[in-house]
């Protein structure tokens, strides 16, 4: 692997990003809409429910780590939709490029897309509502490395289906992320799903980290094991998504519909 290629891929998204106030006002939008809307429920919760009425911004702070996560995968997809809108994808391979490069490069790029969007939403947060996510402390470290692997797989996975099956693809890399909230216990603790969805819910690291994020917040304790859970399980479907990205790919490729990539 190539690290000046990777840093040249990378680098010709960023300039893309800066050279286009649009995209930049883009990402910062709909993060800080989030903070308003869950700020505001967070609030009515607070006063309202026995569960969180001792600690102010626990939906919030959910609201918040949700967001970071969605933003990861859709930042990753995006990235490789401008290369489908522009036709360019095939033309990557003009240089000798591997896969590996442009999966590190879209991977590194979409943490700089990601965090442009939350730290100012996440900042807004403290002055509104008096909550900081960073009270958590250093396990937040771990809980956004956790939820970045994920959502870099959500990606993968998604790009995958894209290079299968084309651009009609393209909703599901939107839709993605819905599919799976619900098993996720972002905004509720495991216990209220069925039994039988608490199995299938154990096996996403998205419960783990968002359980942890409550017993930081409300219990004031910080559980390791949690937290390393989390990270085997996002780092299994991770394994797992970049073999079904070169799938994928190396199908496309001998069926000859790379070229075929775009609108």
């Amino acid at each position: 692997m190539r690290w000046h290629k990777i840093y040249a891929l990378s680098l010709r998204h960023i300039y893309l990003i800066k050279s286009s106030f649009p995209r930049i006002l883009d990402l910062i939008y709909w993060p800080t809409i989030q903070i308003f809307l869950w700020g505001f429920i967070s609030k009515f919760f607070t006063l309202s429910s026995s569960y969180y009425n001792n600690t102010v911004g626990v939906i919030l702070s959910a609201a918040i780590l949700y967001d970071f996560l969605f933003r990861s995968s859709i930042s990753y997809n995006m990235m490789f939709l401008e290369e489908i809108w522009s036709r360019n994808f095939t033309n990557l391979f003009i240089a000798p490029i591997k896969i590996s490069e442009i999966i590190a490069a879209l991977t590194f790029t979409a943490i700089i897309r990601t965090l442009i969007g939350m730290v100012p939403a996440a900042i807004i947060a403290i002055p509104l509502f008096g909550v900081s996510i960073f009270k958590i402390g250093a396990p937040l470290i771990f809980l956004l490395v956790c939820l970045y692997l994920f959502g870099v797989t959500l990606g993968l996975i998604v790009t995958a289906g894209l290079i299968r099956f084309g651009p009609s693809f393209e909703n599901i890399a939107w839709a993605s992320l819905f599919f799976l909230a619900p098993l996720g216990c972002i905004y509720y603790p495991i216990d209220i799903l069925p039994d039988w969805l608490q199995f299938l819910a154990n096996g996403l690291p998205l419960v783990h980290i968002f359980e942890e994020m409550r017993n930081i917040l409300i219990n004031d304790t910080f559980i390791i094991s949690s937290i390393f859970t989390a990270f085997i399980i996002s780092l299994i479907y991770f394994v797992l998504g970049v073999i079904i990205f070169y799938i994928a790919y190396f199908g496309a490729r001998e069926r000859g519909t790379l070229i075929n990539m775009g609108e």
